[in-house]
């Protein structure tokens, strides 16, 4: 018993190292003006999850206010066409996001459930949940099946800030693989892009 007991738990932490490991599994896709993408494949999904990573010559305070403007967001998020603060309550809230698609593909869009914690030293993370049966379906979209992923906002002393964007979304429906590429890419780096401009204005 003990033997098959000391199996298990080894075979629990083997479990735990590779799901780590495969997690931490990122390779570089971009790297430009100050700006570093990086992929990862999911284990069980045609999607890429993306992680961008910048440093921005603003202060977090800055930063969490163009993220808390949810409708004037729109204009440095990736393609988005309209965004609305649905509810909120304490540290969390729930945003609905229309996205614009190129053709042929069907305009996406999307409800998120975001989650804010502080840390001691200051950093700031939002945690993006997708919850695509909040409300019912929009007549003209496809609802994004599944948004995981995380903001995370470092100080780094002299008004500086470290700003990470990780996000794996299941964007339903079909769409073509040279646009899911393409998105995996575009989306994290021209949404950093634009918040730095804006950030840094």
């Amino acid at each position: 018993m003990g033997s098959l007991k000391r199996m298990a738990v080894l075979c629990g932490f083997t479990v735990l190292f590779a799901a780590t490991a495969q997690a931490e599994d990122w390779q570089v896709a971009k790297d430009e003006d100050g700006i570093k993408v990086s992929l990862s494949e999911i284990t069980g999904s045609k999607y890429k999850a993306y992680r961008g990573v910048t440093t921005i010559k603003a202060p977090v305070a800055k930063i969490v206010a163009l993220q808390e403007d949810v409708v004037g967001a729109c204009a440095w998020i990736h393609e988005c066409k309209a965004q609305k603060l649905v509810d909120k309550k304490g540290d969390e809230s729930w945003t609905y996001t229309q996205f614009k698609a190129p053709f042929p593909v069907t305009d996406r869009d999307s409800y998120l459930h975001i989650t804010t914690t502080k840390a001691a030293d200051g950093t700031l993370t939002r945690k993006l949940e997708g919850v695509p049966t909040y409300k019912p379906e929009e007549k003209g979209y496809v609802r994004v099946a599944q948004v995981d992923g995380f903001w995370k906002l470092v100080p780094k002393g002299d008004n500086l800030t470290e700003v990470t964007y990780q996000v794996h979304t299941e964007p339903g429906g079909s769409v073509p693989s040279w646009l899911a590429n393409k998105f995996v890419v575009d989306a994290p780096f021209n949404t950093l892009k634009a918040l730095k401009q804006h950030a840094e204005k």
